[in-house]
């Protein structure tokens, strides 16, 4: 059922994720890319997204079973 109120939770969740997952990998390519520099602060901060969106996605699963019962 599309338009459901529960599905902009996935899809921040979803986005959270993905946004956090880009930034793992500038953290590590960052440094070989510009010669030993390390990643700016704000790639550290948005690696934050990783584990938000896990949590989020979890809130939404466990929130979605409840409503099928």
């Amino acid at each position: 059922m599309p338009g459901q109120p529960g599905d902009r939770l996935l899809h921040a969740a979803l986005v959270l994720f993905a946004i956090g997952v880009v930034a793992i990998v500038t953290m590590f390519a960052y440094p070989a890319l510009a010669d030993g520099d390390r990643a700016p602060i704000g790639v550290y901060l948005l690696t934050l997204g990783t584990p938000i969106g896990f949590v989020l996605a979890i809130v939404f699963a466990l929130r979605s079973g409840r409503r099928q019962r």
